[in-house]
């Protein structure tokens, strides 16, 4: 790989390497002030992107022009400003000191990079939302320029805000740590083990999509890179066994989509939360780990019944691997992970935890001879490298939701706009609920995850709370349905990556990944009115909210699929359905009637079963 390099090829892994060894080092020694270490991490995320990313997406990656070499010198100008003035900035006072020439030369730049870069990386939707939030701060919102200024450069309020922060801190060590044991192999071992455990059973491929899409995607944290590195070989052996081309890519993108929510590691979307909450990053993963279970419950369940529904086999015992070798030849590489969560366990913060998890890869790759051949220079710095690039597209895209928060802080629009959806919902919390939740979708279309989140938690989840909706909850609620985004028609960036693969007409993906993801959008209403599903409450209330949510889930999957036991008729279908929807509120008397209407659709369909083995006797 080295050896077919450019020199812009060369310059680009000497900047990744750069950036990575220095969080790195940061994560051991500390890192230095709050304004240095965000600025440095912008610096590096925007030279990155001026060097790959081209101007217009008909441009060539790895090519940049003059513009961009002009573009690349500004940036490290315009960041590394802000580390040679650090006394300057700490000591003068914000909104009173009148600013210097140079100071809005400089912050007027920074925003003007900091959309350029985030539109090359993840297209218009952001920049312009900033841009809009800019325009109304400027206007509408009675802000004066100085103050604007001030606000997105001078200071950690704006795009140096927490989101940047987090990135700088949390999200860049985990994106490390996904590269080092995607490069040792361990893609490989979540292919073989979930194929040994499911590939022979009925639908055994999409069982396998679902198993080893959330394994990567707990590593990976982003849906498409999901999609495009499991689905290769996921999609076409569910072709084979029998599955439609459309209904093979939308198991691929929903199981690829719920990585996101998946712990121990999740996205950087959940390390944002964390530090929104003030909570342990531990604590958020215990509340994702009820309903992410449920969530891949339900897509393995109807995958499932999907094969039994249309009699389809899985793939001959010969052709799989062997649990014990798999787990003798590269079990060992399960280690890292162990190591995070073990690190979380004790207490130790989670960008710490990242840096044991990264620490321990290499030396569990050696300890094998399977994986010692991935232990070698090029491998690992192609690691750094692929890590770094990874996190440019995260760092700007915080940098930039940084702008709006900004913005919205300023101008009390937050509160302004919580205002406005208590009166538009009339202070019932249904109606907010389902507002938030098509507020929620819409932005999370056309932007990352992460700062459609920022966005919703500044403007929605006060609303929410306000309505009385348990702040955990409220949070866990919004965070849900700008990842659902990725599987929601007319912008399912998941689908289109997976159509990409399956060769499928896309609204038969797209329907096919609403009934399969179907759950997803009714578990943030269970955890809203029953937050025990988060490991909020007593035990006894816990463990009773999870079984009727597991049934509830697994009801919806068969009403869906239309089988049970066997095929189901529509009434049987209807009532299925109901039950799972009478699941979801707890309580007792709900409960009930759920169950009494899954034992009637049971009772039905033994006897139909019954009456079939009569008349073949």
């Amino acid at each position: 790989m080295f050896r077919n390099k450019n020199a812009i090829g060369w310059v680009i892994t000497i900047v990744g390497l750069a950036m990575s060894v220095f969080h790195l080092v940061i994560a051991w020694h500390g890192p230095p002030d709050a304004l240095t270490l965000r600025s440095v991490h912008l610096g590096f995320a925007l030279v990155l992107a001026f060097l790959m990313l081209p101007l217009t997406h008909k441009g060539q990656a790895d090519t940049p022009r003059a513009l961009e070499y002009l573009l690349i010198a500004i940036s490290v100008v315009v960041c590394g400003y802000l580390i040679v003035e650090q006394q300057y900035i700490v000591n003068r006072m914000i909104y009173v000191d009148t600013l210097r020439p140079i100071d809005w030369v400089f912050s007027i730049t920074t925003v003007l990079l900091v959309l350029e870069a985030t539109r090359r990386a993840v297209g218009w939707t952001l920049p312009v939302t900033a841009v809009a939030f800019l325009v109304y701060g400027l206007t509408i919102g009675g802000a004066d320029l100085q103050q604007m200024t001030e606000q997105m450069y001078l200071g950690t309020e704006g795009i140096f805000g927490i989101p940047l922060y987090v990135s700088a801190t949390y999200v860049m060590l985990f994106i490390l740590f996904g590269a080092l044991v995607e490069r040792t192999g361990t893609g490989q071992l979540f292919m073989d083990f979930a194929m040994s455990l499911t590939g022979h059973s009925a639908g055994g491929p999409a069982k396998v999509s679902c198993i080893t899409s959330g394994m990567f995607g707990t590593v990976s944290g982003s849906a498409v890179a999901n999609v495009m590195t499991t689905g290769t070989f996921t999609i076409p052996l569910m072709k084979r066994i029998g599955y439609k081309p459309a209904f093979a890519g939308a198991v691929e993108a929903v199981a690829s989509t719920g990585g996101q929510i998946m712990p121990p590691i999740m996205g950087a979307t959940a390390f944002i939360m964390a530090e929104f909450l003030g909570i342990s990053y531990l604590k958020v993963a215990a509340f994702a780990l009820l309903p992410a279970v449920l969530y891949y419950i339900a897509v393995f369940m109807t995958v499932h019944f999907e094969a039994k529904r249309t009699n389809m086999h899985g793939l001959p015992r010969s052709e799989l691997p062997k649990l014990g070798e798999v787990l003798r030849e590269r079990g060992h590489l399960f280690l890292p992970l162990v190591v995070i969560v073990a690190a979380l366990l004790h207490g130790f913060s989670a960008p710490f935890a990242a840096l044991c998890g990264v620490a321990s890869v290499i030396p569990t790759a050696l300890l094998r001879k399977s994986t010692r051949q991935y232990v070698h220079l090029e491998n690992i710095v192609t690691a750094l490298e692929v890590g770094a690039r990874n996190t440019v597209t995260v760092a700007l895209s915080c940098a930039c939701a940084g702008i709006v928060i900004g913005v919205i802080f300023m101008t009390g629009l937050g509160l302004e706009f919580t205002d406005l959806v208590l009166t538009a919902a009339g202070n019932h919390m249904m109606i907010a609920l389902v507002l938030t939740m098509f507020a929620g979708i819409l932005l999370g279309m056309g932007m990352p995850t992460a700062p459609a989140y920022i966005m919703q938690t500044a403007l929605l989840v006060p609303a929410l709370v306000k309505l009385g909706v348990v702040v955990e909850a409220a949070h866990m609620f919004v965070f849900y349905f700008a990842i659902l985004s990725a599987i929601t028609p007319p912008v399912a960036l998941a689908v289109y990556a997976a159509n990409g693969i399956s060769r499928a007409s896309l609204w038969e993906s797209s329907v096919a990944a609403l009934r399969l993801g179907a759950t997803g959008y009714i578990i943030p209403f269970m955890f809203v009115f029953g937050p025990s599903l988060l490991f909020i409450g007593s035990t006894g209330r816990i463990i009773q909210t999870a079984i009727t949510a597991v049934v509830g889930v697994v009801c919806l999957a068969a009403g869906l699929s239309g089988y049970l036991l066997h095929r189901a008729v529509a009434w049987e279908r209807v009532l299925l359905v109901a039950s799972a929807v009478v699941l979801i509120k707890p309580g007792l008397t709900t409960d009930l009637i759920g169950f009494a209407l899954i034992a009637a659709v049971i009772a039905s369909q033994m006897a139909t079963a019954r009456n079939l083995r009569e008349r073949k006797t």
